[in-house]
């Protein structure tokens, strides 16, 4: 586990509250747990501010913490130990996850990260001139079939290579939101190419399992 500290000082704003609308949230969920449990609720507190702000912030995490009422070390400790909270501040626009899990690193996410490198910074964590991008390499994004493949907020870019990796990041830049999911035209996770099982139509309109019960078999 790589050593995580807070941003420094001078990039710290200097107060934090969710909006009202994150605050009626926050109302809602306490009423799930128990007045005596509801630390419980620190990892979604801490998710929704970063919803809120882009990143977890010194007063986001002083301010969760008075909102438990949890001494602020408990929840600098949850905000360190979970690299899903960001400790700084990110891109505006977007903030790329490259997965470099073994599956991807095979299949090219080294050539992911120079492309980040050249086009948003040449460090992790760093912001673009621009403040609209920054970018980390991170570990299983979970659709190691659709190798390479990163990750904008909850969305996920799969089958990359730097030329589709290049587009989406303009597409970013222009204010659009690129398409998710594969880039090299195939649906889910299926084979390059197409589906090669399962492709008769009788499996999906019915006409099977019409053909079953005039027949007296199955359910």
């Amino acid at each position: 586990m790589s050593v995580r500290r807070l941003a420094p000082a001078e990039v710290q704003p200097a107060s934090f509250a969710f909006t009202p609308e994150n605050e009626s949230w926050a109302q809602m969920l306490l009423t799930h747990y128990p007045a005596e449990k509801k630390a419980s609720a620190v990892i979604p507190f801490l998710m929704r501010a970063q919803d809120q702000e882009g990143w977890v912030s010194r007063a986001a995490i002083e301010w969760v913490a008075d909102k438990l009422g949890m001494k602020y070390i408990r929840v600098l400790e949850v905000a360190t130990f979970y690299t899903q909270f960001q400790l700084a501040p990110v891109g505006t626009v977007a903030h790329v996850q490259i997965c470099g899990t073994t599956p991807c690193m095979l299949r090219g996410a080294e050539a992911l990260v120079e492309v980040c490198k050249r086009k948003i910074a040449p460090h992790a964590h760093e912001l673009s001139a621009d403040g609209k991008f920054s970018w980390e390499e991170v570990e299983c994004l979970g659709a190691c079939v659709n190798a390479p493949m990163m990750a904008v907020d909850k969305d996920t870019y799969e089958d990359l290579t730097p030329a589709s990796f290049e587009a989406i990041l303009d597409a970013f830049a222009r204010g659009e939101t690129p398409k998710p999911g594969p880039q090299n035209g195939r649906v889910g996770c299926e084979p390059e190419g197409g589906a090669t099982v399962l492709s008769d139509p009788g499996v999906y309109d019915g006409s099977y399992r019409v053909h079953i019960v005039a027949t007296g078999g199955g359910n």
